[in-house]
């Protein structure tokens, strides 16, 4: 049998393709689009190692993280097929641990490896497709899509059938910073499926009827507004305000979601961020004050990382509005 062999010239366009992923899989890996208490795992340590829970009444699986992960990543590989796809991103937090029954009368740190049993209650990983991108106010921009599971958001002392709960998404991911850009019509906040099948039909949906041209078309028109050093300082006061309001008042202005210490953290970063500070003025424009409160969210828990992602694009944006309307802004005024 004859063996084909490739062209040089083809083989080491080929090889160059390939080094530019793996190096841009490592630059993913080296700044996380997540920071809290998580930590970085690989879809195979979480495959090979890590137990899958199981419905307590009658021992079936539910839709593990490996299955949310491989099923999204098949998805977006079959309609994005001619794109680069790097491997997904994962994070982890909550570890489950447990022993194997022989070990139950050894002290912790007599256990040896086999012996331990593991699980992490929370997962959220992001997907990139650095081949679709684009460019805002001289930050690169590429495509990515993503989900959040938590097994604690599910009845576990059910039957399998019970509705289990995923959060999927699709936006945008700066790459100067790995913040993720994401907005109310590219997330499914509270999908509830009870089969593999359920959750594939929706992601599909999701990536689908996602409008990647008019989201970036809204993302470029926060670098058209800026706010003054006076209204940056009246915003921050009006954020650090906003927790402590009666109820009456609170329900009459739109929700902030970040707490007081991340927004310490804008605070600090609008004076010292090496991508997104204040100008020589102390100006600064909303897509630069965007990307401050998705850099400060990137200390939020998993469980609630996405939801306060796309709080923060509501949030400037009806900045945006009432600076180009010229209307009332609680946070503003």
């Amino acid at each position: 049998m004859e063996l084909s062999v490739i062209p040089q010239e083809q083989n080491n366009t080929y090889a160059t393709v390939i080094d530019e992923i793996i190096l841009l899989e490592e630059m993913a890996r080296s700044k996380p689009f997540i920071e809290a208490n998580t930590i970085e795992a690989s879809f195979e340590e979480i495959r090979d190692h890590h137990l899958i829970p199981v419905f307590l009444k009658d021992n079936e699986p539910v839709i593990s993280h490996v299955d949310f992960i491989n099923a999204t990543d098949s998805i977006v590989r079959e309609i994005y097929s001619s794109e680069c796809i790097l491997k997904p991103a994962v994070r982890l937090s909550h570890p489950i641990k447990g022993r194997i029954p022989e070990a139950k009368n050894k002290a912790a740190n007599e256990l040896l490896e086999y012996e331990k049993t593991l699980y992490y209650e929370r997962m959220a990983f992001v997907i990139e497709i650095p081949s679709i991108h684009d460019e805002i106010d001289g930050n690169k921009l590429s495509l990515c899509i993503g989900g959040v599971k938590a097994y604690n958001l599910d009845n576990l002392y059910n039957k399998k059938g019970a509705d289990e709960h995923f959060k999927v998404f699709i936006g945008f991911k700066n790459k100067v910073c790995t913040n993720l850009c994401v907005w109310t019509d590219g997330f499914m906040e509270d999908l509830r499926v009870n089969s593999i099948g359920q959750l594939r039909i929706c992601i599909k949906s999701l990536i689908e009827n996602y409008n990647a041209s008019y989201h970036l078309h809204q993302l470029q028109q926060l670098a058209q507004f800026s706010l003054t050093e006076q209204e940056f300082a009246m915003l921050v006061g009006r954020c650090k305000m906003y927790p402590h309001l009666p109820t009456h008042l609170k329900a009459e202005i739109p929700s902030l979601l970040l707490g007081e210490s991340q927004i310490n953290t804008v605070v600090k970063d609008y004076y010292k961020d090496t991508s997104f500070c204040r100008d020589r003025e102390g100006n600064i424009n909303l897509w630069k004050l965007y990307n401050l409160f998705t850099g400060a969210n990137k200390s939020s828990y998993i469980d609630n990382f996405i939801d306060r992602s796309v709080n923060a694009y509501q949030f400037v944006e009806r900045l945006r509005f009432a600076l180009q309307d010229k209307t009332e802004n609680w946070f503003l005024n």
